[in-house]
C-alpha cells in the first residue's frame, strides 16, 4: 500500500491497541515505519533488537491493526514482508485523571536515549494565558508541526518534535505548605 493510500488517522480505541502503543519498543518500531515500509530485518537493525524480538513486537502491532503488510517479495525462496503504519497518524486517547501520558513518556525516553552529542533544542516555558490564548497557542503549535510534517523527507535522518501545552495542577500557597 503506497503511503498515499493510508488513511489520514487511526484512533487508538481498543485495549489491545493501547497495550501495543504503550510499549517503548513498539513505539520505536512505529517510528521506524512512519515514513517508509521496512522488513523485520531492517526494523531490527534500526531499533537495535534481535530479529526474533522485532518479529514478536511487529506481530503485536499488526494484530492491534496499527501496522500492515504492504508488500511482499521472494528472496531465495523466503517470502519477505514489508510493514508500514496502518495510517499516516496514530491518535492516542487522552489519559484519564491520574493516568500517565504514554506519548510524553515515550518522548522523554527517546530524548534521554539520544546521543549526548546530538543536536537538540529543549525548552520549557511557564506562561500565564487566557483560555483564548491557550487555544490559539495550541492551534499554532499544531499548525507548525503539520507544516514541517509536510516538508519531511524520508531520506533524511529522523527528528522528533514533542510539545505539551497544559495547565499544571494548582499549587498550594506558600503559607499552607509551611504548616
Amino acid at each position: 500500500m503506497p503511503a498515499d493510500d493510508r488513511p489520514e488517522s487511526l484512533h487508538v480505541t481498543t485495549d489491545a491497541q493501547l497495550r501495543a502503543v504503550s510499549n517503548l519498543t513498539r513505539h520505536r518500531i512505529m517510528a521506524v515505519l512512519r515514513f517508509e515500509p521496512a522488513t523485520i530485518t531492517q526494523i531490527a537493525g534500526r531499533v537495535g533488537l534481535a530479529k526474533g524480538s522485532s518479529s514478536y513486537h511487529v506481530r503485536l502491532l499488526e494484530r492491534a491493526g496499527l501496522v500492515k503488510v504492504v508488500r511482499t517479495r521472494k528472496v531465495r525462496g523466503v517470502t519477505e514482508r514489508y510493514y508500514a503504519m496502518a495510517a499516516q497518524t496514530i491518535v492516542l486517547p487522552d489519559p484519564g485523571a491520574g493516568q500517565p501520558d504514554v506519548l510524553m513518556r515515550h518522548a522523554v525516553a527517546d530524548l534521554e536515549s539520544a546521543p549526548a552529542e546530538s543536536e537538540r533544542h529543549v525548552q520549557m516555558a511557564h506562561l500565564r494565558l487566557t483560555p483564548e490564548q491557550f487555544a490559539e497557542l495550541g492551534a499554532r503549535l499544531e499548525a507548525l508541526a503539520d507544516e514541517y510534517r509536510e516538508l519531511s523527507d524520508p531520506s533524511l535522518p529522523d527528528v522528533s518534535l514533542a510539545f505539551a501545552l497544559f495547565r499544571p495542577t494548582p499549587r498550594k500557597p506558600a503559607e499552607e505548605d509551611a504548616k
